[in-house]
């Protein structure tokens, strides 16, 4: 497998506009014989699919939920980062570009890093023209706040709800071009195979979640949109339909997955409350903005918290980063509050052993601005927060611990935004390309939509001018024998009749993968799990119980196939973060830290993208290695004090 990230040669600067003028073109006319297959219609699949269909390519879209806009991105709240300045605050391209770098441990590749600051200018221009509602100042100019690991205001808003109108700006532009004939849509279809013919990306093959029909189709390219891969855990803040499937599948088809081990632990979820949930909450970080954290300097301290004076609280963010303070970036923030809850200044009822909760406090800033202007900009997420736990966030604060919430790992891409597979583009968190070893807030919608609206309008043409149109039939052998072993996978959960449903399996794994490679992993447990994880794959395929027929809806046959990728991905994500000796951002290995417990990187053998090739059932994947080159920062120390 050679990895070739095709990165444009020139000033860093200068590379996106020199690639966007060299790249091949395809003329308006022929732009019509071209089909598109985009799975996931999310942030990156609605915006790609409403503007190559406006560009006049064919398009078709798959989605598993019953409407486009039920994607996942609508859950995201605090914002998007773009480079305007508007604030006026000494931010630029360049320092969003390095922000984003550092951010990411200085495990990014640095032209797909600037590239994205570069056009996230353009992103807040677009959904502006789109209606999206953001935020505005008493002027009318729009409204930024701050986000973590930044000394600047640059995240554009709209309330905690930021995700949702963005989503509803994408949706609107992708039902213009359905209403006009030039999308085909289809809800409720689940992609179950990718199919190459000739080695290259030529169709997928579906099943219709209503009706059980198992169906192929193709195009001259698929594109890759289906989100992240946290659910591995079980718990996450993830939407439960949110899964790997579509990119594990590529995988298997001979797609690289880069990074698996890179997840993001996010700081200010809604504490779990015990083994019966199947999801956890999030609260947007946009909420560090104003909410100071904090935990009682005294162990098992079960005071109420207006009870504890301030001489007896720990602002350990305030603390221990006083640069950033309590917009450290989430990876550190989640450690900061693991370590004080190990240490037992938790609050909150116990789970376990522990309290897994610190406080987020907004008694300040009420004090200061009033209750009106933090409702103003809270308000939604405070009324959610309430209804969850029943505790008033104006009167009390808040109860926040870390939770899984995105995943920097995906198929490996080129600067093309395709993978090594020709014709297979992946876009969004399906991708690994932009956030390193973890990613700050409000840079998964920039991605997302610069991905779709503003790269691969781009850079498909460029493939497509290069292969031509095929006019791939669906009579092919590829497409019969991916349906034949998509119809055996069906047969085969259906007849084993087991006791366990697929849940029980998902619930044991995600303890195997938080216990082992969650937010500390250290060699042992990472050996431990990949002895475990086999093991509970094996008793999966002998004792998992999936009722009722493959030929009607039928979730738990869903929820089978899911399960029974988590549980090999599983193991590829533990096998990289053994292989990765070093700690990176969100990558915390416990033999690899500072003596004050900061991540530990070790430039000189892993600064490299780890990419992993699939060798068949039972066999260990080979790992390919990108060097990653620094051409225009300096590797440094990563700090925030």
């Amino acid at each position: 497998m050679k990895l070739d990230s095709k990165i444009p040669s020139g000033p860093l600067e200068q590379k996106w506009d020199k690639h966007k003028q060299d790249i091949k073109l395809v003329n308006p006319a022929n732009k019509r014989k071209y089909k598109v297959i985009i799975v996931g219609t999310g942030l990156a699949g609605a915006s790609a699919a409403a503007t190559l269909s406006e560009l006049g390519y064919q398009v078709s879209v798959f989605c598993f939920q019953d409407s486009p806009r039920r994607a996942h991105s609508i859950a995201a709240q605090g914002g998007i980062n773009a480079a305007k300045n508007y604030q006026n605050d000494g931010d630029s391209v360049y320092r969003l570009f390095y922000d984003t770098v550092k951010g990411g441990d200085f495990r990014a590749r640095e032209a797909n890093v600037y590239r994205l600051a570069q056009v996230s200018t353009n992103i807040i221009d677009q959904c502006v023209a789109q209606g999206v509602p953001f935020a505005r100042e008493y002027g009318g100019t729009l409204a930024n706040r701050s986000f973590g690991g930044a000394q600047v205001s640059r995240t554009f808003y709209a309330k905690g709800q930021t995700g949702q109108q963005l989503l509803l700006g994408a949706y609107s532009a992708l039902e213009k071009q359905i209403s006009r004939g030039a999308v085909k849509m289809y809800p409720r279809t689940e992609m179950l195979e990718l199919v190459l013919v000739d080695g290259h990306a030529k169709g997928i093959v579906v099943r219709d979640l209503v009706t059980g029909e198992i169906s192929s189709h193709a195009g001259d390219a698929v594109i890759l949109a289906s989100g992240g891969y946290g659910n591995v855990f079980y718990l996450s803040t993830n939407a439960k339909g949110s899964n790997v499937t579509a990119t594990y599948r590529a995988y298997k088809k001979g797609a690289a997955f880069a990074n698996p081990c890179y997840t993001q632990i996010h700081p200010t979820c809604i504490p779990q409350s015990g083994d019966y949930q199947s999801k956890l909450t999030l609260m947007s970080e946009s909420l560090r903005n104003d909410g100071r954290v904090w935990v009682p300097k005294k162990k098992d301290d079960l005071r109420l918290p207006h009870e504890i004076p301030e001489e007896e609280r720990d602002y350990y963010l305030e603390r221990k980063y006083p640069s950033y303070g309590n917009l450290a970036p989430r990876d550190i923030s989640s450690r900061s509050a693991k370590e004080a809850c190990d240490n037992g200044l938790g609050v909150g009822p116990k789970v376990g052993d522990k309290r897994l909760g610190v406080y987020l406090d907004f008694s300040d800033s009420i004090k200061r601005l009033g209750e009106n202007v933090v409702a103003d900009r809270y308000d939604n997420l405070f009324q959610m927060y309430e209804r969850i736990t029943g505790e008033n966030p104006y009167k009390v604060p808040m109860r926040i611990y870390p939770a899984v919430h995105y995943t920097m790992g995906g198929l490996w891409v080129d600067y093309n935004l395709m993978s090594n597979i020709p014709g297979l583009h992946v876009l969004g968190e399906a991708n690994f390309s932009d956030h390193g070893a973890n990613r700050l807030g409000a840079s998964a919608l920039m991605q997302g939509l610069a991905d779709g609206y503003f790269v691969i309008p781009y850079t498909i043409g460029d493939y497509f001018a290069k292969e031509g149109a095929k006019n791939i039939s669906t009579d092919r052998p590829e497409f019969k024998e991916a349906e034949a072993r998509v119809r055996e996978m069906t047969n085969k959960f259906l007849s084993i009749n087991g006791k366990k449903t697929p849940d029980d399996f998902h619930r044991a794994l995600g303890k195997i993968m938080w216990d082992q490679c969650g937010m500390a992993r250290n060699e042992k447990g990472l050996k431990d799990a990949l002895k475990k994880i086999p093991e509970l794959r094996e008793e999966f395929w002998k004792n998992v119980k999936v009722a009722g027929s493959g030929s009607e809806l039928n979730q738990e046959l869903e929820k089978a196939g899911r399960v029974a990728d988590f549980l090999e991905f599983g193991e590829l994500m533990c096998l990289d973060a053994l292989t990765r000796e070093e700690s990176c951002g969100g990558h915390f290995r416990e033999e690899h830290q500072t003596e004050d417990g900061e991540a530990k990187r070790n430039d000189d053998k892993f600064c490299h993208v780890s990419a992993w090739e699939y060798q068949g059932e039972g066999k260990t994947p080979v790992e390919h290695r990108e060097k990653l080159e620094y051409e225009n920062i300096h590797l440094a120390v990563r700090s925030y004090k």
